[in-house]
């Protein structure tokens, strides 16, 4: 493959980013990278992701597909090239062997176990260039990957919809559809990216969803997140939740944090809780992220996206920062985190 002109380092790594998004979700327990072979002449030679577990890393797979033309060029990866020996080789070596001159990354590789790859890169005579689109690459692709290795934890996100005036349903309790198409389209593409979400018993008696992420065309995505039920009521055996769609774990505990330590295998949990769910991650500082889906219309009414968070007064106020605002069909969809 071979692109008709050079281009930036900053623009390779956006198109390593595009990659690492396409595997995202598919790469556990390693993490979703990209990555971009230029030539000589920085022309783009070779693109490539992160497979799934045991198989080639996003270097590997755009080596590959450069072939002879990366000689001498320069590798763009949205992670420090790993250095140690799992299921794969190194990286580092796969660069070397394939005579890269230069090597570009954006985030450093906390994983003590991997890291090192670009002063053994260094001191066989490569060019290193870090920090290249850092910020994109660490609220993007990496963002759960980066939060579990601080942490332990996986990172949750709490996605929700509402109208205008924060109404997760109208009156009568109907809430079909309050956001468009095209959000719920945004959605299942999420899900199909998870490792697993969330919602409380109260959700599954009201509205009896079946949680998995679906295409278009409503048929099943290839990858299917883990389905939690968290609580301490019985759920029918009929419900959808427990079909062959997917696997479902039932949780019976009201306490975010034994829900937390029973998907610690996990990276990326989205919770979809009701009103009371949501409230007590949000009480318990489980939350590492927002995304709310808001419709351009007005409900009124009782029926609120969260109940009680433990905030007492203005002062009080729980505190976060937008770190994205889009448009998705009429709607918007808001990205938050913590201030």
């Amino acid at each position: 493959m071979s692109a008709q002109a050079a281009i930036s380092h900053d623009a390779a790594m956006r198109l390593a980013v595009e990659h690492a998004d396409l595997v995202k979700g598919a790469t556990y327990p390693n993490p979703p990278v990209g990555a971009v072979i230029l030539d000589r002449e920085g022309r783009v030679v070779g693109v490539g992701g992160t497979g799934p577990a045991g198989s080639a890393h996003a270097e590997v797979v755009a080596l590959r597909r450069a072939g002879n033309l990366a000689t001498g060029g320069t590798a763009v990866v949205t992670l420090e090239p790993c250095n140690h020996h799992g299921k794969t080789p190194p990286c580092v070596d796969a660069l070397l062997d394939a005579g890269i001159a230069t090597v570009v990354y954006a985030v450093a590789d906390p994983n003590p176990l991997a890291a090192g790859g670009a002063a053994r890169l260094a001191a066989a005579g490569v060019r290193v260039v870090d920090n290249v689109e850092a910020d994109l690459v660490a609220t993007g692709p990496l963002r759960e990957w980066l939060h579990k290795q601080r942490t332990g934890l996986p990172h949750v996100t709490w996605k929700y919809a509402t109208s205008i005036d924060g109404r997760s349903a109208a009156a009568d309790g109907s809430s079909q559809w309050i956001t468009s198409e095209a959000a719920r389209a945004d959605l299942h593409r999420r899900r199909a990216a998870a490792d697993a979400i969330v919602v409380g018993t109260g959700t599954v008696l009201a509205d009896d969803p079946t949680l998995t992420a679906r295409l278009a065309d409503g048929t099943l995505a290839d990858r299917q997140p883990l389905r939690v039920v968290v609580g301490k009521r019985e759920i029918p055996s009929e419900a959808n939740v427990l079909n062959d769609d997917s696997h479902t774990m039932v949780i019976r505990t009201h306490d975010p944090a034994e829900v937390l330590k029973a998907l610690s295998d996990r990276t990326d949990v989205l919770l979809e809780g009701g009103p009371t769910v949501a409230g007590a991650f949000l009480r318990a500082g489980a939350i590492d992220r927002i995304l709310a889906y808001v419709a351009p219309i007005l409900l009124g009414g009782p029926i609120t996206a969260v109940d009680d968070v433990g905030v007492p007064s203005i002062a009080r106020a729980l505190k976060w920062r937008f770190d994205g605002v889009e448009r998705v069909g009429p709607d918007l969809l808001l990205s938050l985190v913590p201030r």
